[in-house]
């Protein structure tokens, strides 16, 4: 089992939580916790098996929020002598003291248990740190030159991103957790340019939870997809436009994951359905009257928040206000039962408790309500993606995301792909191009009439979901089964004005 590297732990962890707590106590805050960490991150870039680039940064520091009189209070610092946490700590009420005088509400935090000393640390066997930038280099520009050398293909870009996320917490209450997780996400798109159309094929490997072991092929088969996408290019360059039109659509995992986050995982975060968030992605037409009641899609439909999936990029074992995580109910039989929420959400609706969904990105930043893992879950029994191809006499398979547009309130989107495929008979016919797919979020998922088992069941996600001003980002999975939609609007993205 991994253990927190010691470097971490050799940092004044405790003498600076202590000072820092300690110092807002004497000032009379109703609540107060600290949080340092230590996020270090490295990215890779080359095209056509060349180095294009490569960052590496490294951010440490420590926070300290308090509620002071029913206001929030927030400050950070970057020296690590309790004397200057103290001093943290009094800026933090100061903070709490001016902004009192136009705070509306008073703050309050859904109670939870003290955990003691606690420690947590990700699903992985390889810090990809512990890699030389070399070898990585090596790597990619090997996966490179096999693509390059098919005359399919004419460029080549290749991508590795890596993090590893270091936290410690400590608060007023007693609970203390030290953990420490991994990322990776390597991407490899190949392009070519045929009679004046260009167009590129890319990896579906989704990012994960995982360390270097991900490129060696633990989780991901990567020389069978690398030798599949010059042959899958050109495939492409010569399918036929798509004729718009209703259409039952068959989606693999591999893009219904970015359907799930947009319509889904941003519309059912609390402060959003409440309408206390609105940057980045709007509000939420989920709005809290309707919990319970709300037909949000078929019945297959059964969504769940999860903290707790292994590899998930949002898995993480207690969150930023020292709630340990958990696996919750977000939709079932394809009603809306329940939303992601931090203490103050909770509370402010009197829902019990947080189910664990606050994250800060930094150590200069104050959490959030982030997202959970939001997940499609398989049905136990359910058929495999080719059955569910054979129920279809005319149709779309879709696979791989690539754009996509929403509105305000999470109510109306449109998404592409990486391919698609005709369905004619219950059979694929040959690729198809310039596809989209539109809808309206409660139509969409009510006309979803089967999912697969779980034999067809992917953890996809992203890095980089934005929320907050100022803006923060946080790495979130959606694990998905292959589903099958009926009578879905398929535009054609050429004669829409590439729209």
């Amino acid at each position: 089992m991994r253990q927190i590297d010691p470097d971490f732990l050799g940092l004044p962890l405790r003498s600076l939580a202590d000072a820092a707590i300690g110092r807002a106590r004497e000032l009379g805050v109703e609540h107060v916790d600290f949080r340092l960490e230590r996020v270090r991150a490295e990215t890779l870039h080359l095209y056509d098996a060349r180095p294009e680039g490569s960052i590496d940064a490294d951010d440490l520091g420590f926070a300290v929020r308090v509620v002071k009189d029913g206001t929030w209070g927030f400050a950070a610092g970057i020296e690590l002598t309790p004397g200057a946490a103290a001093a943290v700590a009094e800026q933090a009420v100061e903070v709490a003291r001016v902004a009192a005088a136009v705070n509306r509400e008073r703050i309050e935090l859904a109670p939870e248990p003290v955990y003691g000393d606690v420690t947590w640390v990700s699903a992985y066997e390889v810090d990809p740190f512990d890699i030389p930038l070399k070898d990585k280099t090596a790597l990619l520009t090997e996966w490179s030159e096999r693509l390059l050398r098919d005359r399919r293909v004419d460029h080549v870009q290749a991508s590795l991103m890596q993090v590893k996320e270091q936290k410690f917490y400590a608060d007023g209450a007693g609970t203390v957790t030290t953990q420490q997780r991994v990322r990776v996400h390597p991407v490899l798109s190949a392009m070519r340019v045929e009679n004046d159309v260009f167009d590129e094929m890319r990896t579906l490997a989704p990012p994960v939870g995982r360390g270097y072991e991900y490129l060696s092929g633990t989780g991901w088969d990567w020389d069978g997809e690398l030798a599949e996408i010059p042959e899958l290019l050109a495939e492409k360059l010569a399918a036929p436009s798509v004729a718009a039109g209703s259409y039952d659509v068959v989606i693999h995992p591999s893009n219904l994951w970015l359907t799930i986050h947009e319509s889904i995982g941003h519309a059912t975060e609390l402060d959003r359905a409440l309408g206390y968030e609105a940057a980045y992605a709007g509000t939420s037409f989920a709005v809290f009257d309707r919990l319970g009641e709300l037909r949000y899609g078929s019945k297959p439909m059964n969504v769940t928040g999860d903290r707790t999936a292994e590899h998930g990029l949002a898995t993480i074992g207690w969150d930023d206000e020292g709630v340990r995580t958990e696996t919750f109910d977000i939709v079932k039989d394809g009603i809306l039962v329940g939303y992601q929420l931090d203490r103050r959400m909770a509370h402010l609706k009197e829902l019990g408790a947080s189910n664990g969904c606050a994250f800060a990105d930094s150590p200069g930043h104050m959490p959030l309500q982030r997202m959970a893992n939001v997940s499609l879950r398989p049905a136990p029994d359910g058929p495999s993606t080719e059955e569910l191809i054979s129920r279809v006499d005319r149709g779309v398979y879709i696979v791989g995301d690539k754009s996509w547009s929403i509105d305000m309130q999470r109510h109306n989107f449109q998404f592409t792909g990486q391919r698609f495929y005709r369905i004619r008979d219950g059979r694929l016919d040959g690729q198809l191009r310039d596809v989209a797919y539109q809808a309206v979020t409660t139509d969409f998922w009510g006309s979803m009439e089967a999912v697969g088992g779980p034999q067809t069941y992917v953890l996809g996600g992203a890095f980089n979901c934005g929320k907050g001003q100022p803006g923060q980002v946080a790495p979130v999975s959606h694990g998905c089964p292959s589903a099958l939609f009926r009578d879905i609007k398929i535009l054609n993205t050429v004669q829409e004005g590439g729209r």
